[in-house]
């Protein structure tokens, strides 16, 4: 059995994904959302994906162990 979690950051969003054998468990995601007009600026991108990533991490591991919640 291999299980791979998988964390990836992007210019707006953040992500947290769990794998069982090939099998996608958890694809658990928060989208930062700018102001109209003003584009993503990296303080606050970063800021976004720092106050989710524990989140996401924890809701991506609880979705794996109960797939019910899918």
């Amino acid at each position: 059995m291999v299980i791979a979690i998988g964390l990836e950051g992007s210019a707006n969003k953040v992500g947290v994904g769990i794998r069982r054998d090939g099998e996608v468990l958890a694809n658990c995601r928060q989208t930062y959302i700018s102001p109209p007009g003003e584009g993503f600026l990296p303080r606050e991108t970063a800021q976004h994906h720092r106050e989710k990533i524990i989140g996401l991490v924890r809701e991506a591991l609880t979705v794996s162990a109960f797939p019910q919640m899918r």
